[in-house]
């Protein structure tokens, strides 16, 4: 049905449409909206134990030290408390839980209480924790931020920017940071301490404050006016357990605010509990950018340098040759400047030193992302590290490696495309720009669950429900679609029976070109997400971008959709 604006959009909606509960078609009963929190079921052996992930070469372990991380699906309540009752039962205790980026914990345990959680039915793997560690370092004489704002050789002694990312938040998940350098004054922000409980983030080490000085330092950094926050996950000798990165990942992930960009000098291994921390924090909006290490390897061997939607950094030399201790490989997104780089010191507060690696240069694309952030602040992770891989300068780097893009950092954007979804946020209801229909004639563009301004599009929510809302575009060169996506259920468990589908139809005929998404009741509920799809190979078409929903005859659906963008 057509919308008249926002102010009929409540109007138009029927009262027997709630937004937390329906009436169950087969009972009558009204049913809560959202499972309960339980407590812990009987441990079920089965047939397949879940596998337990050795530390192997990846790090010196930490005896009797693990990470258990549950299925998908498992309620937190339900997977505290088993893990609780089965590590207390055999002496051991529960040191960290993540609340955002892992449905896991940190445990101290022994043999017997990993034999007893590895035959639970809903422990999905248990990982032995390690010693990280920042990366190698070496002095040597400086040249930094000089080579970001040129695309050739020579260096002309200067740095020039167009923005200084004023309104960015950068997290240093790091040593912490000297908080009282004169390169930082009054642009520290709350930070986070997990080696120290209760501790302040100071930096005892340097290493934090050496990166944090290059991503925002007045005089050494990318992005002057960056306000930088400490997230403290290794100690006064640069190491820290595997574990503790995680929690500072968690943190960041509960608390930053946007536009947000994380810098990560430091890894390992391979781990798949930080893979997925630093995955899911990249869903919930912060751009990563991660040093591919020191180890003159594959970067795909080592975490979290192997995450694919993160920006991924090796190290070149002030001759733009790749340095001989950088990782490199299909899993670098682009090199920047690592070798010899003087930034901020953590031994007083005008100290400065000269270090190099890949923990050096990956500050500078983390400051290189606040600069582009500062301009386009309601950028997706995914925009963001396209404009910043796709605008390095190719074909530059020296020996870059078997299997790396040969891409160097550069630090000048063009001004970025418009917009080309009409009224993104919904604010002006569904007259302008998009098109709306419901099984049952209900209002989709409406203020239930807005996650800016004061409206969004609900889809579902009601039994056997089929509702969309689409918008007529042209497709630009290199288009991106972005949006922010929320689902509610009265569904349990992980099988599907409702789902919201992202597609693309032609905008001539109508007909069904692809389903670009699929997000479903078994998807993460109750929380807004970011998504991220290219539409490149449709640059120049005319097509409808339509968000469409059904939901089976009971314990129906909602999913909403609010600040769309195609740029």
């Amino acid at each position: 049905m057509s919308l008249g604006g926002p102010a009929s959009a409540l109007a138009d909606r029927p009262d027997d449409k709630p937004l937390l509960h329906e009436t169950d078609a087969t009972s009558g009963a009204q049913k809560a909206a959202f499972v309960p929190e339980v407590p812990a079921e009987p441990f079920i052996p089965v047939e397949g134990p879940a596998p337990v992930i050795a530390a192997g070469d990846r790090g010196p372990v930490i005896p009797n030290q693990y990470i258990v991380v549950f299925k998908n699906g498992i309620s937190r309540a339900q997977s505290k408390a088993q893990v609780k009752e089965i590590v207390t039962q055999h002496g051991g205790r529960l040191l960290l839980s993540y609340e955002h980026v892992l449905n896991g914990y940190a445990v101290q345990m022994p043999e017997e209480a990993v034999f007893a959680l590895q035959r639970n039915r809903n422990v999905s793997f248990i990982e032995q924790d390690f010693v990280v560690a920042a990366a190698d370092t070496q002095t040597g004489a400086t040249w930094g931020i000089d080579r970001l704002d040129q695309r050739d050789l020579p260096l002309n002694s200067s740095y020039t920017y167009n923005t200084s990312g004023s309104g960015v938040h950068a997290y240093i998940i790091d040593t912490g940071i000297r908080l009282t350098h004169s390169e930082f004054v009054g642009r520290i922000g709350n930070g986070f301490d997990a080696v120290t409980a209760g501790g302040n983030a100071n930096d005892c080490n340097g290493h934090g404050t050496h990166v944090a000085g290059t991503v925002g330092g007045t005089t050494y950094g990318v992005a002057k006016k960056v306000m930088l926050h400490p997230v403290r996950v290794l100690d006064c000798n640069g190491s820290g357990s595997n574990s503790g990165v995680i929690a500072g990942v968690d943190w960041v992930t509960a608390n930053h605010s946007k536009p947000a960009v994380a810098s990560m000098s430091l890894g390992g291994s391979a781990s798949s509990a930080l893979d997925s921390a630093v995955q899911n924090s990249i869903g919930a909006g912060v751009t990563y950018a991660i040093a591919a290490g020191n180890s003159s390897s594959s970067a795909c061997n080592y975490s979290p340098a192997r995450v694919s939607a993160a920006i991924t950094v090796g190290s070149v030399t002030s001759s733009d040759t790749r340095a001989s201790s950088s990782n490199f490989g299909s899993c670098l997104d682009l090199f920047a400047p690592g070798v010899s780089i003087t930034s901020a010191w953590y031994t007083g507060d005008s100290a400065t030193n000269t270090l190099s690696g890949t923990s050096m240069a990956t500050p500078h694309v983390a400051g290189v992302a606040a600069l582009y952030l500062s301009t386009n602040p309601t950028a997706l992770p995914q925009m963001v590290r396209d404009a910043i891989v796709n605008g390095a300068t190719n074909g530059k780097v020296i020996d870059a490696g078997t299997g790396s893009p040969n891409k160097l950092l550069y630090s000048l954007f063009t001004t970025p495309l418009p917009n080309v979804i009409v009224n993104p946020g919904f604010e002006s209801g569904s007259n302008m720009g998009w098109t709306e229909s419901s099984g049952r004639g209900y209002a989709i563009v409406a203020t239930g669950r807005p996650r800016t301004g004061s409206y969004s599009a609900w889809t579902g929510g009601y039994n056997s429900a089929s509702d969309y809302v689409q918008q007529r575009v042209t497709v630009p060169t290199n288009g991106t679609l972005s949006y922010w996506w929320r689902m509610e259920t009265q569904e349990s468990g992980t099988t599907v029976y409702d789902r919201m589908y992202v597609r693309l139809y032609d905008g001539s005929t109508g007909a069904l070109i692809t389903t670009l998404r699929t997000w479903s009741n078994a998807s993460p509920k109750n929380v807004w997400g970011q998504d991220s799809l290219s539409l490149a190979s449709y640059a120049g078409r005319s097509v409808i971008v339509r968000f469409q929903t059904t939901t089976d005859s009971s314990l129906p659906s909602s999913f909403f959709v609010d600040d769309v963008s195609l740029q």
